[in-house]
């Protein structure tokens, strides 16, 4: 069962402290790459969207997203690499969207950030 709420900034928190205690980020990635979508939030701007737990990145891996394997990415490469990766192509971070697809979206500096 998932551990995630309506509340987006307490999935983000918890984002933070599962990522950190199992050193792991889940994404969803298909033949084409990592899924990535239009930000809700910012005109413009595509997200990335990344869970803390595998079941719940499994929990979206249905319907039009259901062609996409969740894959695990350590935690020292994911924000060693892709957020300064993601930083430098624009592309936002989603962290822990919950069923409803709500979940915090944020520049990968701030999310690097909060890991220091």
């Amino acid at each position: 069962m998932s551990k995630l709420t309506a509340d987006v900034q307490a999935n983000l928190e918890l984002f933070i402290k599962e990522t950190q205690e199992n050193q792991l980020v889940w994404g969803l990635r298909n033949e084409e790459g990592w899924l990535s979508c239009e930000s809700t939030e910012f005109e413009e701007s595509e997200v990335m969207p990344f869970w803390s737990s595998k079941e719940d990145a499994e929990l979206h891996n249905v319907e039009e997203w259901a062609d996409f394997e969740v894959l695990e990415i350590p935690l020292d490469i994911f924000v060693e690499d892709w957020l300064i990766t993601l930083d430098e192509d624009g592309v936002l971070v989603g962290t822990n969207w919950n069923q409803t697809l709500d979940g915090k979206e944020l520049e990968p500096s701030e999310l690097a950030k909060m890991y220091l």
